[in-house]
C-alpha cells in the first residue's frame, strides 16, 4: 500500500516511525522542513517532487490552519478511492469535505502518549468510508496504542475531553505532587522521581487486574492511616469530582467551538 503523509511534525513522525514496523506499506513524506526519516521512506519537499502517481491512503498531519491552503496542491494524486485520514485537530468531517471532496475520510484523536506508542487515538469516519478504509485506519492508530472507533464527532470532542486533553491534566498534577514532595524536604529530582514512580505503578496495577478502581483505593487505605488523612482532604465536599468533573466540560465545549 502507497501512503503519502503530509506533514511530518513531532507527532506525525513519532507515528510514522512505529508504522515501519507494519508489513507492506511504502510511505512518501510531504514537508519542507529537514526530516530524521527512516532510509526507506521517500522525502519530498512539495508536491512537485512527487512522481505522477496516485496513492491508496493519505495522511494530514498539518496544523489545522494550514490544511486548506496546502492540500489543494496534492488533490491531483488522490484515486477517488483514496481514504484520507486527518490527525488535524479541530477541523471536522464538513470542514474536510469542502476542501477535499466527497471521499473517504477518517478524522482521529491521538494524545501525546502517541510518541512512545501508549497512546489513545480516537477515530470517527464519514459514510464513504468502507470496512477496508476503517481496517487500515485502526491497524495504524494500534501501532501507536489503544485504538477507540465512536459513532459521531461529538463522541470525538467528548474523547478529546477526556483522553486527548488527559495527559496534561495529569502533568499538571504530577506537578503539583511533586511540589508538595519538596515541601516535605526531598530535593527536586528525587521528588520527580517518587511521583512518576508512584503513578506510573499505580497506572499499571490498576490495568493488570480486573479489580475496580475503588476497590484497588480501598486496599491501599487503612482506617484511620495516613492514605485515609491524605484521602479525606482531597475529597472534602466532593472537590476533586467536582474539580475534573469541570476541568473536562471545559475541555470538550472548547472542542465543540473549534470545530
Amino acid at each position: 500500500m502507497n501512503i503519502l503523509m503530509i506533514g511530518c511534525g513531532k507527532m506525525g513522525g513519532a507515528m510514522l516511525r512505529c508504522w515501519q514496523e507494519i508489513d507492506h506499506l511504502s510511505f512518501t513524506v510531504a514537508d519542507p522542513a529537514d526530516q530524521d526519516l527512516p532510509a526507506a521512506v521517500t522525502h519530498v519537499r512539495s508536491d512537485k517532487e512527487i512522481d505522477n502517481k496516485a496513492f491508496d491512503l493519505v495522511v494530514i498531519a498539518l496544523k489545522p490552519q494550514i490544511v486548506p491552503e496546502a492540500m489543494p496542491a496534492y488533490s491531483r494524486f488522490l484515486k477517488e478511492e483514496t481514504c484520507v485520514i486527518s490527525i488535524a485537530a479541530g477541523l471536522s468531517l464538513q470542514k474536510l469535505t469542502g476542501i477535499l471532496g466527497n471521499r473517504p475520510l477518517v478524522r482521529v484523536m491521538p494524545n501525546l502518549p502517541a510518541l512512545i506508542g501508549e497512546g489513545v487515538t480516537g477515530l470517527y469516519a464519514n459514510k464513504q468510508c468502507e470496512a477496508g478504509h476503517k481496517h487500515v485506519a485502526t491497524n495504524l492508530m494500534e501501532a501507536v496504542g489503544m485504538a477507540l472507533w465512536v459513532d459521531s464527532e461529538d463522541e470525538l470532542d467528548r474523547l478529546t475531553a477526556v483522553s486527548g486533553s488527559g495527559p496534561g491534566y495529569i502533568f499538571q498534577v504530577m506537578e503539583s505532587f511533586v511540589a508538595a514532595a519538596e515541601e516535605l524536604g526531598f530535593p527536586s529530582n528525587v521528588a520527580r522521581d517518587l511521583v512518576i514512580r508512584t503513578l506510573s505503578g499505580a497506572a499499571n496495577m490498576a490495568a493488570a487486574t480486573d479489580e475496580s478502581l475503588s476497590t484497588l483505593r480501598q486496599s491501599v487505605t487503612s482506617k484511620k492511616g495516613t492514605t485515609e488523612a491524605g484521602l479525606n482532604v482531597l475529597r472534602q465536599d466532593g472537590m476533586l469530582d467536582n474539580l475534573f468533573g469541570a476541568t473536562t466540560f471545559a475541555a470538550y465545549k472548547r472542542a465543540v467551538e473549534l470545530r
